[in-house]
């Protein structure tokens, strides 16, 4: 029976139960290893010796041999190491965790069988620039935009388009008071051009922003495609950043067609980067102008898995797992 790794942690969603429930029906054997159990819990070895790899998964109800798996979901990597803080000297933790990550990510990274995601993929497609660049280069239409950590630079972009969005290039939360706030995109006037000059700090994207008719999700398994539509301007709170406003939104997604052309290119851009799945953000202008926002190697799909029959992108990520589904090859050694 062929043996499918799952890489997540033990609060991820039900999502894992349902790409579970569809491997096994695929007879393959799912083996779970969550991340924020490692390495207090779970230990993880690599051995080399009488010429030949060995790699065993040892959890708290059973021992795996890793070497033979033939397949790999890189899902999530939440929390890694947690409780390892609380176990030893603070002046080691640094150093502790560097070597958690690094001997986690490089055993992923070394696995000689199909992956579906990979911590190096993440880090390349945390790069908008790079995402950008290669979506112009495929035909597809992107907002003006600047990347910079040059007040002038950006006061002279806002100035040309009088209507652009601010947004980082990773997401992520401020804590003050212990009370979390998260960093949405915002729009920047020319009444904030005076605020600008802590840019010089810390770079951010500013995108002219583009009128909404609708947005789109589109989430690509293999070479299903799956493309969602929201008015996101029903909502006040979600006109700039229909997050805002996202559990609110969350039944109201319909599924909908992409043109020919733009599924095409999507598909392509999926093959440059060589992976089996990306979460595609898009706008689709008054005008019907279709702009490439951002592809998320990782993104969130359970909750519009959950508005198909029968959760049909799990069980495309179940089918591209047990390679019954096409694939694009990205085994170490193929």
């Amino acid at each position: 029976m062929n043996k499918i790794l799952i890489i997540t942690h033990t609060a991820d969603n039900f999502s894992i139960e349902k790409v579970t429930e569809y491997i096994e029906k695929n007879g393959c054997e799912v083996i779970r290893f969550d991340v924020d159990l490692y390495p207090i819990q779970n230990k993880l070895s690599t051995i080399f010796q009488d010429g030949e790899w060995i790699s065993i998964l040892e959890t708290k109800d059973a021992q795996y041999r890793l070497d033979d798996i033939a397949a790999i979901w890189y899902r999530r990597a939440y929390n890694i190491g947690n409780g390892v803080k609380e176990e030893m000297d603070k002046k080691f933790y640094g150093a502790a965790m560097g070597e958690i990550r690094n001997t986690l990510f490089g055993f992923i990274e070394s696995v000689d069988a199909y992956a579906l995601g990979k911590p190096g993929i993440y880090r390349r497609l945390d790069s908008k620039e790079e995402q950008l660049k290669v979506a112009v280069k495929l035909g597809l239409k992107i907002p003006e935009t600047c990347l910079t950590n040059n007040p002038e630079e950006a006061r002279k972009f806002i100035l040309k388009h009088q209507n652009v969005v601010a947004k980082m290039q990773t997401g992520f939360a401020i804590y003050e008071d212990g009370v979390e706030s998260v960093v949405f995109t915002n729009v920047v006037g020319e009444d904030k051009l005076e605020e600008l000059d802590s840019l010089v700090y810390c770079p951010m994207q500013f995108q002219k922003k583009i009128e909404k008719k609708k947005e789109l999700r589109v989430t690509i398994v293999g070479q299903d495609v799956y493309a969602f539509e929201i008015d996101s301007q029903q909502s006040e709170d979600a006109k700039v950043d229909w997050r805002k406003d996202g559990v609110n939104l969350l039944t109201k997604w319909v599924r909908t067609e992409l043109p020919a052309d733009i599924e095409a290119k999507l598909l392509e851009l999926l093959d440059v980067y060589n992976v089996d799945y990306g979460a595609i953000d898009i706008i689709v202008s008054p005008e019907d102008e279709y702009y490439f926002i951002e592809i998320n190697a990782a993104g969130e799909f359970f909750w519009l898995d959950n508005l198909t029959e029968e959760n049909l992108i799990s069980k495309s990520i179940a089918d591209v797992l047990c390679d019954k589904a096409p694939r694009r090859n990205n085994m170490v050694m193929a």
